[in-house]
């Protein structure tokens, strides 16, 4: 897992999740504004509103993602 600077060509999108500098956290993005420059994020049940800087993306490569997968109940397909 890496995390990527959010640049002038890069944007946070609502329901991705981004990581938080400042708390070390993974917070759910909630809104996206370049002009007023702030992000605003659910965070442990509560709404967090700082600067774009202090975001950062999240980059999961496929064999991470593969390997966190969740394997579903086999019950059904036998």
């Amino acid at each position: 897992m890496e995390f990527i600077e959010i640049t002038e060509n890069l944007k946070a999108y609502p329901g991705e999740y981004v990581y938080h500098v400042p708390s070390r956290e993974i917070v759910l993005c909630g809104a996206f504004n370049r002009e007023q420059n702030f992000i605003r994020a659910l965070s442990s049940g509560k709404m967090l509103t700082d600067s774009i800087e202090n975001f950062r993306k999240i980059n999961i490569s496929k064999e991470e993602r593969k390997a966190s997968s969740i394997n579903t109940c086999k019950g059904c397909g036998k």
